[in-house]
């Protein structure tokens, strides 16, 4: 029971009622004995009557009127003058003088404690205003026997009423919270349960329905997570069916590949003037892809191999790049323009910052072309302390906001329409592989900027 939710507020609620009922007990206590002898004042003013009415009454009626009253003896003061009415003998001497007219609750409250914790029976004094005004003073002799055996009694009786209204409030509660708390609580747990078994199950993630706000948040934030979960376990499981295909792609691709570069390695021996020209970046081009295919007969491991860093003149990269776009474009007035210094070297693996720089280059033109808008795509590079720059920029429309908001996140929309969201995805994995980032710097009506940023030796 304790080790529940419900059993300890029931628990709780039972020790902080009896505890708010102790502090309420203190004082009532001492309100108690205060109206005790207060009626006793009044019980010795009424039997001091039957005095004041006839001067001579015989020894029994007294004894009779004090005995009803349960005082010894009864004083009052009449006009400054201190008048024993009623008396008999006192069995002890008075131990101490209570006066009522004046007392505080603080002195009220320290009395009434003391008296239940002596247990011997003394003989008091009790000082008080008459009732109605009738005389200046009247005191009382009483014993504290009977004062403390009303005020155990009155206690006990207090105690058990609160006992009795603890229990029961504290199984209102207990109720309350089962309902209210402890059931939409095991619901949402349940809910977590079933989805633990089968998180790519979409039907599995919880549907919020508490009435209670904080579960409502709770349930919203939980579902929330449970699809954003979802999303990525379906994501992984189709790059990892996506990787499956296209390592048995490269596979064959790369042997067609390969007898295309014998191909092109007879073509190289041609004499025609058009043909030598061209023969070189035909070479190149299969001779990346064939090497493209064979890292990526990789990717059923989820990696880039490492890149192998050296040397790299990026002047003679940009101009493949640029020659390769200026093969593939449409009729559309696209200039290409290479802002480098010459001989620009950066420490880098040189095909993959081509790859990198391709796609880039590639993005830009096809926005342009799809915009069917002339524009410009420039590339430019600067040193900075230990780490180099390049800036691929372009002047076409800018990327869409939905675009923007995943831009680095593969298959969630590319950069263009109809893109696969592989390309930028993979080409800021390469980056980060030399210790770099792929930054989108702007992208608006007036163009699109990315920055690659490359750490350097020292």
């Amino acid at each position: 029971m304790l080790n529940s939710l419900s059993g300890r507020f029931l628990v709780l609620t039972i020790i902080f009622v009896m505890l708010a009922e102790i502090l309420i007990f203190v004082p009532s206590i001492a309100r108690f004995r205060e109206d005790y002898l207060l009626s006793r004042l009044e019980r010795g003013q009424i039997a001091s009557l039957a005095l004041l009415a006839d001067d001579m009454i015989d020894a029994d009626l007294e004894e009779e009127l004090l005995r009803n009253a349960e005082v010894f003896n009864v004083v009052l003061r009449r006009d400054e003058a201190r008048q024993l009415i009623l008396s008999a003998p006192m069995p002890k001497p008075i131990y101490a003088t209570y006066d009522l007219r004046n007392a505080s609750a603080f002195v009220l409250i320290r009395d009434a404690t003391a008296r239940l914790f002596d247990t011997e029976d003394r003989v008091i004094r009790v000082i008080g205003n008459p009732v109605r005004e009738a005389g200046l003073l009247i005191e009382v002799s009483m014993e504290t026997g009977p004062l403390r055996a009303a005020m155990i009694d009155y206690g006990l009786r207090i105690l058990l009423l609160s006992a009795v209204i603890s229990v029961f409030t504290a199984v209102l509660l207990f109720l309350a919270v089962q309902l209210l708390l402890v059931r939409p609580i095991k619901r949402v747990v349940g809910d977590i349960q079933a989805y633990a078994a089968n998180p790519e199950d979409a039907h599995r993630i919880i549907q919020p329905s508490a009435s209670v706000s904080e579960l409502r948040e709770a349930e919203d934030a939980l579902q929330k997570l449970e699809t954003q979960l979802t999303s990525a376990l379906k994501q992984k499981e189709r790059l990892a069916q996506l990787g499956s295909a296209v390592a048995k792609i490269s596979h064959d691709l790369r042997n067609i590949l390969t007898s295309a570069q014998l191909f092109t390695d007879r073509i190289e021996m041609s004499e025609d003037p058009t043909v030598k020209r061209m023969a070189p970046k035909l070479v190149g081009s299969i001779s990346r892809a064939v090497k493209l295919c064979e890292t990526t007969l990789a990717f059923s491991k989820a990696e880039e191999p490492a890149p192998r860093l050296t040397k790299v003149k990026l002047n003679e990269i940009i101009e493949d790049v640029f020659e390769a776009e200026q093969l593939t474009r449409s009729d559309g007035e696209i200039s290409f323009v290479d802002d480098l210094p010459q001989n620009f070297t950066v420490d880098a693996d040189s095909e993959q910052l081509y790859r990198v720089i391709s796609n880039l280059v590639r993005n830009a033109r096809q926005a342009l072309e799809t915009a069917n808008q002339s524009g410009e795509v420039r590339v430019s590079a600067t040193n900075i302390q230990n780490a180099v720059e390049i800036r691929v920029s372009d002047t076409g429309p800018g990327l869409p906001e939905k675009a923007r908001k995943h831009l680095f996140e593969a298959f969630h929309g590319g950069a263009r329409k109809g893109g696969s969201g592989l390309g930028l995805a993979i080409a800021a994995e390469l980056i980060r592989g030399h210790g770099g980032a792929l930054i989108l710097e702007r992208s608006d009506q007036e163009g699109t900027s990315f920055l690659i940023r490359l750490s350097q030796a020292k």
